[in-house]
């Protein structure tokens, strides 16, 4: 289960970036460029589910052909791509199928790892840039079996398949300075291509293909995490900024997920001493945790705020956000106590708390459909068909 801190995205709802949703079209299917691999000196392409041809910006006519199964080497020189000795003119070199008919069979392998569409290598100066140019289902399709078990139950898998398709589109450009819209890791979705796919998440994707949430007819910040440890989180008491569809939600079962961690005394002070230096850490102030019912320290759903931290020199306040980032915890939701030298944290959790529950879908999937999880995690959002098969 991956972890997803989607800081920088909340500000495409602040810029008005997000995307506005077009009319859907029987014909058309977004693409998406995934940044695979940077900076390589060389890469393998093999052409795998069709015959293919490699092409340049700078020529007409095809570099090379790949019949199905075969594959070629392309290097990376100081001024120039090379291919089998030969320096190749022009910044970019596409494998793809030779025409429309061939490409929904296409797929091929880089480096020995194999993605479904084509591949764009581009030249830099620090090396070659390998970008999947892949339809936005067989992303999805292989995106939500890395983010949710496929196994679990259909109304959750298709929940979650619909959130990443929506974060997918939304998010289109968020590499533009690297020359592709996302990155394989969590920063964006975990994407592996055709090695990820599985039986449930395929029918998953198949079941909500082309469906996005949207809200005034943009699409949403589709944020997800692993587990809320009983309930989610409005959006300002993570970020500072209010986004009328992240809102608290409650779940099925509350205290889920447990965690504990233990900090010495003397480690969370000097973490700290850029704040200022109090001295021996005497006291710990923190109202208990209640879920459902804020308070001057904790949100709503009982995240902490902010931890007032007593020593023999004076006073200091920690954010719950700078705790879970210095001392790599779960999450914000959590009770903090001292006992002699030692800081004991029990907490519940994984995640940000924003958006969609993974384990909170799974366990609404037995009562609510799709869509009855998606509109309980977005408060006000609309299932919107952008495209159809």
């Amino acid at each position: 289960m991956k972890q997803f801190i989607m800081a920088l995205g909340l500000f495409f709802y602040l810029l008005g970036g997000m995307l506005t949703v077009p009319t859907a079209h029987a014909a058309w299917q977004p693409t998406l460029r995934v940044g695979l691999l940077s900076a390589q000196g060389s890469v393998v392409l093999t052409a795998v589910g069709t015959d293919m041809v490699l092409v340049s910006e700078q020529q007409s006519r095809p570099i090379a052909r790949l019949a199905k199964g075969e594959s070629l080497t392309v290097d990376c020189e100081a001024s120039s791509f090379v291919l089998a000795g030969r320096h190749v003119p022009g910044q970019t070199l596409t494998l793809r199928a030779p025409n429309d008919r061939q490409a929904e069979q296409a797929s091929v392998r880089v480096n020995n790892q194999p993605y479904r569409g084509a591949v764009e290598l581009r030249w830099t100066a620090n090396g070659i840039t390998a970008i999947n140019v892949v339809r936005t289902e067989d992303y999805v399709r292989a995106v939500t079996a890395e983010e949710m078990p496929p196994t679990w139950p259909a109304p959750a898998v298709e929940a979650q398949a619909v959130a990443a398709r929506t974060f997918a589109l939304a998010h289109r450009g968020r590499h533009k300075k690297e020359g592709y819209d996302l990155c394989t890791t969590t920063h964006c979705q975990s994407y592996h291509g055709i090695r990820s796919e599985q039986t449930g998440s395929d029918r998953a994707t198949r079941a909500t293909y082309g469906q996005v949430l949207t809200y005034q007819g943009k699409l949403i910040e589709a944020l997800f995490h692993t587990d809320s440890g009983g309930m989610t989180e409005n959006s300002e008491d993570v970020w500072g900024t209010k986004i009328p569809y992240l809102r608290a939600a409650t779940e099925v079962e509350r205290f889920t997920q447990p965690w504990q961690k233990d900090i010495q005394a003397t480690t969370l002070v000097t973490q700290f001493r850029h704040k200022g230096d109090i001295g021996e850490l005497k006291a710990i102030r923190l109202s208990p945790l209640h879920m459902g019912q804020a308070s001057a320290d904790r949100t709503v759903s009982g995240r902490v705020k902010q931890v007032q931290l007593v020593g023999k020199k004076g006073t200091m306040r920690v954010t719950g956000e700078d705790l879970r980032n210095a001392f790599g915890l779960r999450s914000t939701l959590f009770e903090m106590k001292l006992d002699k030298d030692t800081v004991h944290l029990h907490g519940y959790g994984w995640g940000h708390g924003l958006g969609l529950s993974q384990y909170g879908a799974r366990a609404w999937a037995k009562t609510l459909d799709c869509t009855g999880i998606l509109q309980h995690y977005y408060h006000g959002a609309t299932l919107k068909q952008l495209y159809r098969p």
